[in-house]
């Protein structure tokens, strides 16, 4: 490649083309914090205007549509680029460091705290809303409600003002705190991929395979099939057969049958079909883990979901249904309040959310309305199974002569997720015997083992 394409894919490289509109964007920072100075120590008004906004439209960077996209604020621009720079440029605020000689202290009227290990300052709502507003009291009202609930900046999870503090210090004293997602995506460019913690109970579901891998009895691969073509088409039905007053966005289906049958691969293929990522969330540890705390914990996964696109993935469903009848004590009582919490967020929900169940016994009418689709997930039958055995041992590894797959497939009631467990146990014992071979009495060692942690024997 010559010198010039390389230039060219420089030039196209997001992070490049973030840090080209950043770059601008943190010296105009410099300026107004600079002007703003200035201007409130000066008794006069300073000869200096106000410095201009940067032109966003020629650089083809996040961080340019970002601001398009929300058509953003002169007082939005601020916030924003302010809580990113102690992150890409921290000097930039320590002008706003220097101390007040009648308190020996910094200027109350600056915000701003100082962090564990970082030297210079961070800002807070008070300094964003000093920054803008001056002394003037009715736009530091007007810049204040930018921090609010149902503002963009909150509502889509791009900043907000942290936690820290007490509950009778001023609101505005609270950090300005960028989320982790969108300081990764305005610096990198890249999707941010929140990992999983308590205080986000999901992971992104990932799989190398594609349709052609995923093995269904055909009733259930059509009800799949009526699933994708609504979720690829929703608009142009609804806008076409004019049925937007009649139903609700978004669409809600339960998966159910026994373990291993791909209720969750097939969620990600759904992803990938759908160019969409996919969160999922294990219902058993929300519900027995976090009592008290699912509202805070799932709220933060179900809003990043509505604004970002995702399907919502729920595994271990029974969690929901047998809650809902024990109400023997108080932390039952308040399950009950936490689960007909995250009900009311699933029925909400405007995306695509699949909930995935091995039994179905415990699903009454009331609760089964709530879905658009009841998937039947059925343990593989002999043809089935004959494909899973064959395409999950593929062609590359060394068998046996006396290994058929027809009657293995015919012999042995097995499901997907348990062949590939029977797979790791032939590796295994290939590794031990230093060869490669696959010999039949792994393949039926493995499958009695399955049948063990199944309870068959």
């Amino acid at each position: 490649m010559d010198g010039k394409n390389d230039r060219n894919d420089m030039e196209l490289n997001p992070t490049t083309l973030n840090a080209v509109t950043l770059e601008r964007e943190l010296r105009w920072l410099e300026e107004f914090i600079m002007y703003r100075l200035e201007l409130y120590f000066s008794d006069e008004k300073p000869e200096k205007v106000v410095p201009e906004l940067p032109l966003i439209g020629d650089t083809p960077s996040q961080y340019a549509s970002l601001i398009q996209h929300y058509n953003m604020s002169f007082a939005e621009r601020l916030i924003l680029i302010l809580a990113l720079a102690p992150h890409i440029r921290p000097q930039v605020l320590d002008p706003m460091m220097i101390v007040n000689s009648n308190t020996n202290r910094g200027y109350s009227e600056f915000g701003g705290i100082k962090g564990l290990r970082h030297g210079g300052m961070l800002p807070t709502g008070e300094t964003a809303v000093f920054l803008v507003s001056g002394t003037d009291l009715a736009k530091r009202f007007e810049v204040a409600s930018c921090f609010g609930e149902g503002h963009f900046f909150s509502g889509h999870k791009i900043l907000d003002l942290g936690s820290e503090g007490t509950k009778d210090e001023p609101f505005l004293s609270k950090p300005l705190r960028m989320s982790p997602e969108y300081l990764h995506f305005l610096t990198s460019g890249d999707t941010y991929s929140p990992p999983y913690s308590s205080a986000f109970p999901a992971t992104r579901v990932n799989t190398p395979l594609e349709w052609e891998d995923l093995v269904l009895h055909p009733d259930t691969r059509d009800e799949i099939e009526d699933l994708l073509t609504w979720a690829r088409y929703e608009g142009e039905i609804v806008s076409g057969w004019e049925l937007g007053k009649r139903l609700k966005k978004g669409y809600r289906a339960l998966f159910y049958g026994p373990p291993g049958t791909g209720k969750t691969l097939t969620a990600g293929l759904l992803g990938k079909a759908l160019n969409k990522e996919v969160y999922t969330v294990d219902l058993s540890q929300i519900v027995s883990k976090y009592i008290g705390e699912t509202e805070k914990n799932l709220a933060g996964v179900f809003d990043q979901a509505e604004h970002r696109g995702w399907i919502l993935f729920f595994d271990e469903a029974d969690a929901l249904f047998g809650q809902r009848t024990r109400t023997s004590s108080s932390n039952d009582r308040h399950a009950n309040q936490e689960v007909a919490y995250l009900l009311q967020r699933i029925e909400n929900f405007d995306g695509m959310i699949i909930l995935a169940t091995n039994l179905k016994a415990n699903l009454d009418e009331a609760f089964a309305r709530r879905f658009q689709s009841i998937v039947h997930f059925p343990l593989p039958n002999t043809e089935e199974r004959l494909s899973l055995w064959k395409g999950s041992f593929g062609k590359t590894i060394p068998l046996s002569e006396d290994i058929d797959w027809h009657d293995l497939a015919e012999e042995y009631e097995i499901a997907g997720g348990a062949i590939i467990n029977v797979i790791r146990y032939c590796a295994v014992k290939a590794k031990q015997r230093e060869n490669s071979m696959v010999y039949k009495e792994d393949i039926v060692e493995g499958i009695h083992r399955e049948f063990q942690k199944e309870g068959r024997g």
